[in-house]
């Protein structure tokens, strides 16, 4: 399948208009007091860009050399057209589609320095992608299907995710590879108010390569522990309240839904890793994992790199996912897929938007063998054991510790 193909990765799903505000005068101070009703906050300069997986995985897959093609829906409106015009001058081929009588989507991303972020966000076309926004056609003539965010698409999550399920299904069908990274949704919207545990089950089988975050598996998997964990953190952040074995084991769960490469984001702590059997690698569509044995029963957290000033943490993790994806289909050992998930996911943070600080792949390759330091990251967890050389840690599942 290989030789037909004239793509390297689709990306679709969720895609918005973003507006970046910045602090100035705001760093090291408690949000909530800054934040409060009638209070008037200065603001400096303003970056605005397309948000959303759709743009920031694919335009960071595009920086890194990848061939793609971004699928997603937008209304007839000023956001609207401000995305396809974004998306024009990147030259990147799009199935976008146009529709009338719904809002585009939006996102005010309020991210002052040393405070976590905060999104006000417009689902708005979001909310109608499905099944027959799909251009399956186009995804046949790639390697990898990655669809990102259905916790903020109304049509994905409804129905126990049957559309996602169906989505999914069909583009494995297909002989694709497939890719799906997940959202936290506002615990009080309807989003927060599903059940994930079905979508997960229904969908996951049809998912070579699962990548949501910690909080978002969590808050999947464990509702009652996520906000326990959320409550006891409060305003810090709350992978400081993960432990190492409860990764590892919201990460068996997802391997018994069916999802066979899950690659957890673990924000500044890194990447978490953990992979199937070679039986079900084996299973996995178009693009295999190279050489197949070195991802066999894996364990794996590859810890950040040091950022000396950190921009905005927006899109972080999208770009994390598109460093990953870029080795991945080029055939990069596990080791260096995780490796490059935390070099792209730093290059991000040095800048206000989502993608601009992306370097191409030789730039990032460069940067990597240049000894680039990474975070200290301790896992004092028994079994879990440290390579200074790799600089990586291995888990107690993993099949070469």
């Amino acid at each position: 399948m290989e030789e037909e193909t004239r793509l390297d990765i689709v990306v679709a799903g969720h895609i918005c208009f973003d507006v970046i505000p910045t602090f100035p005068t705001l760093e090291g101070q408690d949000s909530s007091r800054v934040f409060i009703p009638g209070k008037l906050v200065e603001v400096g300069r303003v970056a605005v860009s397309t948000g959303g997986p759709v743009s920031n995985t694919g335009l960071a897959l595009k920086r890194l050399g990848m061939r793609v093609a971004l699928m997603g829906k937008v209304g007839e409106d000023f956001f609207g057209e401000a995305i396809l015009a974004r998306l024009k001058a990147q030259r990147i081929e799009q199935r976008i589609r146009r529709v009338s009588g719904e809002q585009s989507s939006y996102t005010i991303v309020i991210s002052p320095p040393g405070m976590d972020r905060m999104f006000l966000h417009c689902p708005g076309t979001n909310n109608t992608f499905g099944v027959a926004d799909v251009d399956f056609g186009l995804v046949k003539q790639a390697r990898l299907f990655h669809l990102g965010y259905p916790p903020l698409m109304e049509m994905l999550y409804r129905n126990d995710g049957k559309e996602l399920a169906e989505i999914f299904r069909r583009a494995k069908g297909l002989g694709v590879t497939t890719s799906l990274d997940m959202a936290l949704p506002d615990i009080n919207a309807p989003a927060g108010q599903v059940d994930w545990k079905p979508l997960l089950a229904a969908t996951l089988p049809h998912v070579d390569l699962f990548m949501p975050s910690a909080e978002e598996t969590l808050f999947m998997l464990a509702r009652d522990e996520f906000l326990r964990k959320k409550a006891e953190a409060g305003a810090r952040d709350m992978l400081d309240f993960f432990t190492a074995q409860e990764i590892s084991d919201l990460a068996s769960l997802l391997l018994e839904y069916g999802a066979k490469i899950i690659c957890i984001k673990c924000g500044y702590k890194g990447l978490y890793l953990r992979t199937a059997s070679k039986a079900v690698l084996e299973r996995i569509g178009a693009t295999k994992p190279r050489p197949l044995e070195n991802w066999v029963d894996r364990e794996l957290w590859e810890p950040s790199f040091v950022v000396k000033q950190i921009a905005s943490a927006t899109g972080s993790g999208d770009s994390a996912i598109a460093g990953f994806l870029a080795a991945y289909v080029r055939g990069e050992a596990v080791e260096m897929c995780l490796r490059y998930g935390c070099a792209v996911g730093g290059e991000n943070v040095m800048e206000l938007d989502a993608v601009s600080g992306v370097k191409s792949w030789e730039e990032t390759t460069a940067l990597i063998r240049s000894g680039w330091k990474k975070r200290a990251l301790e896992l004092p967890e028994p079994r879990w054991r440290f390579d200074e050389q790799r600089q990586l840690w291995y888990g107690p599942d993993d099949a070469k510790r």
